[in-house]
């Protein structure tokens, strides 16, 4: 049976991020808030545990899971040929809604679908996401609803939709919005705005000028 947990309430924060972290390791699906909607996450390395995701939400491979970590310095390990305006990106607008679209390391042993060597990656500004991905490391982080249903923008409305395919909901109160995160592929030479949500053009423009919109 799926445990929830109040993250408003500093005991069960602290129980809820520890069996969070136990769930993950084990390869087990939680719930968790972000600075957007909820997200349903897993252990980015485990095959298992992504294709579980996939399946939670009826998703299929053709829609690849974006990956959620705690910190900056974690993409030297993730991520290869990252320009120099990736990087001012990531200086201007991380921890936030901002996905960047970025060739993966080959040697990663992950599947989070047909990615075709990429990964969309972000680093969320909500503390108990960033406290459970400095915790477990990577992960595996899709909105936490079934797939054509409204994205959750509180842990009543994911468990409604998700039950006990999840381990844990970790419960941190409604979420700020529901505005998407913004995407940016930044595999070729110029970066190519591929979804504006959260950050628009025009701000990202004014760290990447020759920013171009993909139509």
């Amino acid at each position: 049976m799926a445990r929830r947990y109040d993250c408003n309430d500093a005991t069960d924060r602290t129980t809820g991020l520890r069996e969070a972290a136990s769930a993950v390791r084990r390869g087990e699906l939680v719930v968790l808030p972000t600075d957007t909607v909820y997200g349903l996450g897993a252990d980015a390395f485990s095959t298992e545990a992504v294709a579980d995701l996939l399946d939670a939400k009826g998703r299929g491979r053709n829609m690849p899971t974006p990956v959620l970590i705690g910190s900056p310095n974690t993409l030297h390990g993730l991520v290869t040929d990252f320009s120099e305006q990736a990087w001012e990106l990531v200086d201007a607008f991380w921890p936030g809604a901002l996905t960047l679209v970025a060739k993966h390391q080959p040697s990663l042993q992950w599947d989070l679908g047909d990615t075709r060597g990429t990964v969309a990656i972000r680093m969320p500004l909500h503390p108990v996401a960033i406290e459970l991905l400095t915790e477990v490391g990577p992960m595996a982080v899709s909105s936490a609803n079934l797939t054509g249903h409204p994205a959750p923008e509180d842990c009543d409305a994911a468990q409604e939709m998700l039950a006990d395919a999840v381990s844990v909901y970790l419960d941190g109160g409604p979420t700020p919005g529901i505005v998407p995160s913004s995407i940016v592929d930044v595999t070729g030479k110029v970066p190519l705005l591929l979804r504006a949500g959260a950050v628009d053009a025009d701000e990202l423009r004014k760290v990447v000028p020759d920013l171009e919109v993909a139509n």
